[in-house]
């Protein structure tokens, strides 16, 4: 499909990358010059475009505004110790999106088209790819229904977006959480392993009051009994339990997060011992109280991997390990970050060079 592809390009006249501090660029304030967009209608995505990055002209009857028919992804570009510009496992978010959009009734941006439309735009805008540790670019592809209707049914018209900005750390040290034991964040038979925008618009009230308490993010459990752990905030949510790698299982309510499935493999590599199964509360807590709970951290695109120093539960905060012991997340995290900038062998071919 590629071959038959065509994007327009119009370059901005007023580049910002001259006043845009590369070193420390905070999360999600800071944009690059251009973005990709691609509209869909009459059955086909069609006037592929790179365009100064610029603000969006909605009806006000639009569907998205009414009824959340979003989905969007997130993935970081690196600038590799030989300069060039490495992007990792783009095509596992491309088709994650895919599920995504199958889920919220939304026509798919096929897999050539997300890769091609990613790999022009990074070209344009290359020199925005920072080269300092613990910085990248972040590029968030998304898309919105854009039919001017508020009738609740799937729109005929929707548009695919991608935008990037320079990024540091999201989160700055370990962080200490709650477990959620009243509010849902996904239910069985919903729509929280798809990356839609009203999953997270239904959870930004519980992690504010939780906030309220002192605490970073909270630790989702399952909609029912409120008996299971699953995902921390935005993050999967991994144990280290006797030096077994401990996380629950995706589905429904948990996302397939492509850093928790790069972790996992890196174990595998390690012979570490690991378990993917359903975790009970209870077992948490009295892993934490029996001393056999050596590590827990979120593994997530943005925050890469966030350990947890503190957890709260039921009116009680324990804590862990002092995060300066701990092994295998350090170890993780030491092997993703060399991996992404190229610094030791890619085994997997999950690097995607510019």
């Amino acid at each position: 499909m590629t071959e038959t592809m065509n994007i327009s390009l119009t370059r901005t006249t007023n580049s910002r990358l001259k006043e845009t501090d590369l070193e420390n660029p905070v999360f999600g304030k800071i944009y690059s010059d251009h973005m990709f967009i691609a509209d869909y209608c009459d059955g086909d995505w069609q006037d592929l475009r790179i365009e100064p990055y610029g603000n969006i002209n909605l009806s006000p009857a639009n569907t998205t505004l009414h009824y959340a028919s979003t989905i969007f992804e997130g993935l970081k570009a690196h600038r590799g110790i030989d300069g060039s510009v490495l992007v990792f496992r783009p095509q596992a978010n491309a088709a994650r999106m895919v599920k995504s959009a199958e889920r919220m009734c939304m026509p798919p941006v096929p897999e050539d088209l997300f890769m091609y439309a990613m790999t022009e735009l990074l070209r344009v805008d290359q020199e925005w790819v920072p080269s300092k540790k613990g910085t990248s670019l972040y590029i968030r592809p998304f898309q919105i229904a854009m039919d001017p209707y508020i009738g609740i049914r799937p729109s005929d018209t929707y548009t695919f977006y991608i935008i990037t900005g320079p990024v540091g750390s999201y989160y700055s040290e370990p962080v200490k959480v709650k477990i959620e034991t009243h509010y849902t964040r996904a239910a069985a038979g919903g729509t929280g392993f798809a990356k839609t925008g009203g999953n997270y618009a239904a959870a930004l009230y519980p992690a504010v009051e939780a906030a309220k308490e002192g605490y970073n993010q909270l630790i989702w459990t399952d909609g029912i009994r409120h008996e299971y752990v699953e995902e921390s905030g935005t993050m999967n949510l991994m144990f280290v339990i006797n030096d077994t790698l401990v996380t629950a299982p995706t589905g429904d309510t948990i996302l397939k997060g492509i850093t928790r499935d790069s972790i996992l493999q890196l174990a595998k590599d390690e012979g570490m011992a690991i378990e993917e199964r359903p975790i009970k509360v209870s077992e948490v807590m009295g892993a934490i109280e029996n001393g056999s709970m050596q590590e827990a951290f979120g593994a997530g695109t943005a925050a890469t991997i966030t350990p947890i120093k503190t957890i709260g539960f039921d009116g009680k905060d324990y804590d862990l390990p002092p995060v300066e012991n701990w092994k295998y997340a350090s170890n993780f995290l030491d092997l993703l970050s060399k991996i992404k900038v190229g610094a030791i062998s890619d085994a997997h071919g999950w690097l995607y060079r510019i």
